[in-house]
């Protein structure tokens, strides 16, 4: 089990966003990416990480077209 103090510290190395612990991953609260635990020791690499499931979630809001006076 990872000490709460150490789980604080962790970051997302993309963005540097908090993360938090979801299973066997710890997953950034902003970017939505998730880094897997190996043998008892967070794989915080952005080469190692997984794409968030569900990106529109993340993603920011479409914008609307701009519209000519007319």
């Amino acid at each position: 089990m990872l000490d709460k103090e150490f789980l604080d510290m962790l970051a997302c190395p993309v963005d540097r966003s908090a993360v938090t612990l979801d299973g066997d991953r710890f997953v950034c609260l902003q970017c939505g990416r998730r880094y897997p635990i190996r043998d008892g020791i967070p794989v915080l690499l952005a080469e190692e990480a997984e794409a968030d499931a569900h990106p529109a979630a993340s993603a920011p809001p479409a914008r609307a077209p701009d519209r000519k006076p007319g």
